[in-house]
């Protein structure tokens, strides 16, 4: 028989144990991420994007298939298929959904007010309403910004560097899916063109047909360039861009480093996104854990890089100066 006293000492002891099995118990509970990507499925920089950030989530404690189940959706640059991926997503009521870019965040802000929403690749967060301000939200969306607007400016700069006798340069943008409808970047963009003795120009495009116009008609241009807007659409349709810039040789700037090793597109300044959708994962951690996206400030990059493409820069009759050479992260001979 057990004693009275060893009774009650097994019972204190369970009864302590209790909390301890509950907390097992609720950490191995499956909690739900929505994941709403901008890109194509098969696009290898959104794979890296997504593998970093289920690899950041691991080392916090979380693996897709034992305590966390992933539902990832692609928009691939589609508006009407990221709304309808918003829709889908909102509907299955996940703890917190990650969102890349403007569009797939401007769709689910439009289908949930009560929803974690965790953005990544995002310009201009408070213009379209997704946060009252960067160091407080205020609502249900956080996130983590890709560039200010003044990042147009930049780029115009450098591309003056490697280019010198431009006369004008053309902004290219998507007025469906640019922030601001495009005027976000441009106005910082328009303002250092204007100081710099250019004529700068806005050419927006929605479709591959719109695209091709805006070059064309850019290269019977004397001493014209380009400027290509950090856009989701753009970013889809780069490979257009770099192939019809080569025809019309117009010397040309993006915010994708991948453009430059990998298509052949002349020069590009911008942030690392690799970086910025990994420091994502300990925000949609902290969110699971119970904090609000209120309380969690808007972060900006810490990361950017520059590459330039020496091979494109001859082609178009271009020698690339030392100070690009000397700040470049990556020169493609």
């Amino acid at each position: 028989m057990i004693g009275r006293r060893h009774f009650i000492t097994l019972l204190g002891g369970a009864a302590a144990a209790w909390p301890l099995v509950a907390f097992a118990q609720q950490r191995e509970r499956v909690r739900r991420v929505g994941v709403l990507m901008s890109v194509e499925e098969n696009d290898p920089e959104g794979k890296a994007q997504l593998s970093q950030f289920s690899q950041s989530l691991a080392e916090s404690g979380w693996t897709d298939g034992r305590n966390l189940r992933m539902e990832v959706r692609w928009g691939g640059g589609d508006v009407y298929r990221t709304r309808t991926f918003a829709k889908e997503l909102v509907a299955l009521q996940p703890d917190v959904i990650l969102a890349q870019g403007t569009p797939g965040t401007a769709a689910l802000h439009r289908e949930t007010n009560t929803i974690p929403i965790v953005f990544v690749i995002v310009a201009d967060p408070v213009g379209p309403g997704f946060v009252a301000g960067l160091p407080r939200p205020g609502g249900n969306i956080t996130g983590f910004i890709n560039s200010e607007a003044v990042i147009g400016a930049k780029m115009l700069e450098l591309l003056t560097e490697i280019a010198p006798g431009l006369k004008r340069v053309a902004m290219i943008f998507n007025p469906e899916t640019a922030p601001g409808r495009g005027t976000y970047y441009f106005r910082d963009f328009e303002a250092a063109a204007r100081s710099s003795k250019l004529e700068p120009i806005a050419a927006d495009a929605r479709s591959d047909a719109e695209i091709e116009t805006v070059l064309t008609s850019l290269g019977g241009e004397p001493r014209a360039g380009l400027v290509v807007t950090p856009d989701y659409f753009m970013f889809n349709h780069s490979e257009q861009i770099v192939s019809q810039a080569a025809r019309s040789n117009i010397p040309s700037v993006y915010p994708w480093r991948s453009v430059v090793a990998k298509q052949n597109g002349l020069l590009s300044y911008g942030p690392n996104l690799v970086d910025i959708v990994r420091r994502s994962a300990p925000y949609v951690d902290k969110i699971l854990r119970g904090a609000k996206p209120a309380d969690l400030p808007v972060q900006v990059p810490v990361k950017f890089e520059m590459a330039v493409n020496a091979k494109t820069a001859k082609v178009l009759g271009f020698t690339v100066p030392p100070s690009i050479l000397l700040r470049a992260d990556e020169v493609i001979e």
